[in-house]
């Protein structure tokens, strides 16, 4: 007798591949044949800093593992994590964030999944922008919800507006999924629209969901503010792997209204338990003043390479629309470029940027539906000398 098939549940089915991570794969492994060439491969697909964990940082992990500081904590975080979390807020933005709204989490991803599962259910739909980071909203299906994506254009930076928001919104709306800055664009919504936006899900009963995970690379004072500072209903999530460059920690926070915190810690507890505890007590050294400072710097480092690379995108034909205020992302138009090269969309110009001159750059496939085949995303995550390596090597080929 054979044996059936294994039934997959319609909720996998729904969450497509994650397309960034397919295009990883066939980097690495072209990577592997051009190593020993004078053009080995330059990753700038991926969305990850090329700083690790200042040294305070890591040597409190260290001392945690040494002295055995490695069991559950509570499900909510370290109290002296989210308390440090606070003062960020504080000293950073000027904001009374009570540590009491702070929730740990295995990341930001964990943050996501735990606020979808909270306030969504089946049947809910939740607006969030075209173009936008592809995981953010599987988390919307994971829990059961519909992610609508609602076009967007370069005059509105690639964000929602208030209006589209009230424009889109049905009975069958739940809120908003918001992300500023954003993945894949770089780019904010301003303080004074996000407020508007706010204030049009509230009118409605709904929910204003903020990935800021970005927030701390900000390089605009204009957009540099947390969503935080316009209400306390406002649900925010953050992460320890981007400005504080502890990626593979798995280590993020959650923002939430206070009655919200009890519901949050029970489905932390059942699916979690708690996060890394030795990444949480590295993360209490991130907030020393050594480490601030190491950070500053860094964040001015990229600032330095987002304003090499738009400039030279921008004179290859690859235009960016919109200067990133935030993030370490180039959202550019390759479609002049696929047209002189003969090529159909922004998929065939990532393979064949990465197959000609050895630059792994991600297409626009991920992001969404609307124009996004005539997108790639680059990351600026990498080091000054490799991104003008890339740039020169791109030249060369669209120039020839």
């Amino acid at each position: 007798m054979q044996p059936q098939a294994m039934r997959i549940s319609e909720r996998a089915q729904r969450i497509g591949p994650f397309y960034v991570m397919e295009v990883a794969k066939a980097a690495q492994a072209m990577a592997r044949e051009v190593a020993h060439t004078d053009r080995p491969m330059i990753f700038l697909n991926i969305g990850e800093p090329d700083f690790t964990a200042p040294p305070l940082v890591q040597a409190a992990a260290t001392r945690a593992i040494e002295q055995g500081a490695t069991q559950y904590t509570p499900a909510l975080g370290l109290q002296a994590l989210r308390e440090r979390i606070s003062a960020w807020y504080a000293s950073r933005f000027g904001l009374a964030v009570p540590a009491s709204r702070i929730v740990v989490t295995a990341g930001a991803s964990a943050a996501l999944h735990l606020a979808c599962l909270a306030l969504i259910d089946r049947g809910d739909e939740i607006l969030t922008p075209d173009p936008s980071y592809p995981c953010n909203r599987h988390f919307v299906s994971a829990a059961d919800g519909t992610a609508v994506l609602v076009p967007t254009t370069a005059a509105e930076r690639f964000q929602l507006t208030a209006d589209k928001v009230a424009a889109h919104w049905t009975e069958r709306t739940r809120g908003v999924l918001l992300a500023s800055p954003s993945n894949p664009t770089g780019t904010s919504i301003h303080p004074a629209e996000l407020r508007r936006i706010h204030e049009v899900v509230q009118a409605r009963g709904g929910i204003t969901l903020v990935d800021e995970i970005y927030l701390g690379l900000s390089h605009d004072d204009a957009f540099g503010h947390s969503a935080l500072a316009i209400s306390e209903q406002i649900i925010s999530v953050n992460s320890f792997s981007k400005y504080f460059h502890m990626t593979g920690w798995r280590l993020g926070w959650l923002v939430v209204p206070e009655e919200l915190v009890p519901v949050i810690e029970r489905l932390a507890q059942n699916l979690f338990i708690c996060p890394s505890t030795v990444a949480q007590q590295a993360a209490l050294a991130c907030f020393e003043p050594e480490s601030l400072a190491i950070y500053e710097a860094r964040r001015a480092q990229f600032k330095a390479r987002r304003d090499y690379v738009i400039p030279a995108l921008n004179a290859l034909g690859l235009t960016v629309p919109v200067v990133p205020d935030g993030a370490f992302y180039a959202w550019a138009d390759c479609s002049a470029a696929c047209q002189k090269l003969g090529l159909k969309d922004s998929w065939d110009f990532a393979y064949a940027a990465m197959r000609e001159v050895h630059v792994a750059i991600t297409p626009g496939r991920d992001f969404g539906v609307a124009e996004t085949a005539h997108f790639v995303r680059f990351s600026t995550a990498n080091s000054m000398h490799e991104l003008q390596t890339a740039m020169a090597r791109l030249r060369t080929w669209l120039q020839a």
